[in-house]
């Protein structure tokens, strides 16, 4: 099994940029795919990024596209979401998630979740 805490989320202005950390645990964690997903209030959970277990395979909302990059570093353990360009439509709690298989953009798919995030992106 994995846990998985992510840190990094606050407030920022339009065109801003904030770096998301998630730190995770378990002898297992190469094995694992690593993803981003984010919650609006009043809207369901939708995937934002995920990345494979080997770190080759990358993947990204089409709203996200150009303005996000997901990257691991699996010596430390953690995945990182370097958010740029960022819009008010980004507000959202941001949780980071970990499956044994490889990224899908379902979030009922994905096992283990962190408590989530903060991001607020003022206009």
């Amino acid at each position: 099994q994995v846990q998985v805490v992510e840190s990094g989320g606050g407030l920022v202005q339009a065109g801003g940029s904030l770096r998301l950390s998630c730190a995770a645990s378990g002898r297992t964690f190469t094995s694992y795919a690593m993803g981003w997903f984010r919650q609006a209030p009043g809207k369901e959970r939708e995937f934002v990024s995920g990345v494979n277990w080997s770190g080759g395979g990358k993947y990204y909302a089409d709203s996200v596209k150009g303005r996000f990059i997901i990257s691991r570093d699996n010596g430390k353990s953690m995945v990182y979401l370097q958010m740029n360009n960022l819009e008010p439509e980004d507000t959202a709690v941001y949780y980071c998630a970990a499956r044994t298989m490889n990224v899908v953009t379902t979030a009922q798919s994905w096992t283990y979740w962190g408590q989530g995030t903060q991001v607020t992106v003022s206009s």
